[in-house]
């Protein structure tokens, strides 16, 4: 069985860093990657009814400039990778980032997106580009890996899982979790950041409960004491030099208060550690 996993690009180096990742990480396991660019024209609102059709002049251009860049980035893959195990597939698409990712992981079944934190024509000062973080949050049939420009692929010692507690875990909503730490062979660190270490009778239920969906791997457990969530995080992760974190993002959970907009630019592990989003 091959693993399907969606590479979006922009051509941005960002997102060549993701790609060059992706196939790192999975160099042993038979792949089809799916290379996607999404373009669009200049003055046109994709949600008008005046957008320009395939034929027309300004389409057509936009469609060659695509087209050209994957092929540009296949013959960079050629130059860096002859891996048996992986196939790779070109997709050019006129729509949102976002709706034309979706459309993809429906068709393709894509099993996982590997992505970078931020385009050509993401703000500077933020980490996360707006397209990153409406994946992250919105493509909830399959898991997203965002990769920061400065991480180069080391397979993964160490992985951070910060949660409440606050809702429960199915070992489903865990196993591409899994994969990843048996691939590697990781250590899972489960993090509890708060003022206060007691727990309610409802989030011990849940963190038994995660014990169990945990069985048979490595696993501890790592209570913080810090008034805020989200430098607490940081702290624990630069300090421990940890390889990747994860989130589990229900509606309404734990990831929603990290990563929801007005973007968080306080979290600096964001800039070096990547990041898997799971979806409840």
């Amino acid at each position: 069985m091959r693993k399907k996993i969606l590479l979006p690009t922009d051509f941005s180096e960002n997102s060549w860093n993701a790609i060059v990742y992706a196939i790192t990480m999975y160099k042993n396991v038979r792949c089809d990657f799916y290379i996607l660019n999404v373009f669009f024209t200049t003055g046109y609102a994709l949600e008008s009814m005046m957008i320009p059709e395939p034929g027309e002049k300004v389409y057509e251009a936009e469609r060659e400039k695509s087209e050209s860049g994957l092929a540009r980035i296949l013959e960079r893959l050629v130059d860096i990778t002859d891996n048996p195990n992986h196939e790779f597939y070109l997709l050019s698409e006129f729509n949102s980032v976002l709706e034309a990712i979706k459309n993809t992981v429906a068709k393709k079944d894509i099993e996982m997106i590997v992505m970078g934190t931020k385009g050509d024509s993401d703000i500077a000062n933020l980490i996360y580009g707006s397209n990153t973080v409406d994946i992250m949050e919105r493509v909830t049939d399959c898991p997203v890996l965002a990769i920061p420009n400065s991480a180069r692929f080391r397979s993964p010692k160490e992985i951070v899982f910060p949660t409440n507690y606050r809702t429960s875990f199915k070992r489903k909503e865990l196993q591409h979790l899994i994969e990843i730490i048996k691939m590697s062979n990781a250590v899972l660190k489960l993090l509890y950041v708060a003022e206060d270490d007691e727990l309610s009778e409802e989030q011990l239920q849940n963190k038994e409960l995660l014990e169990q969906s945990l069985e048979g791997l490595p696993y501890s457990f790592h209570n913080l004491h810090h008034p805020d969530v989200k430098s607490g995080l940081n702290c624990f992760v630069e300090s421990r030099g940890s390889d990747l974190v994860t989130f589990v993002n229900h509606k309404h959970g734990f990831f929603e208060g990290l990563f929801s907009k007005p973007l968080v630019k306080d979290l600096g592990y964001r800039s070096k550690v990547p990041v898997l989003t799971l979806h409840g």
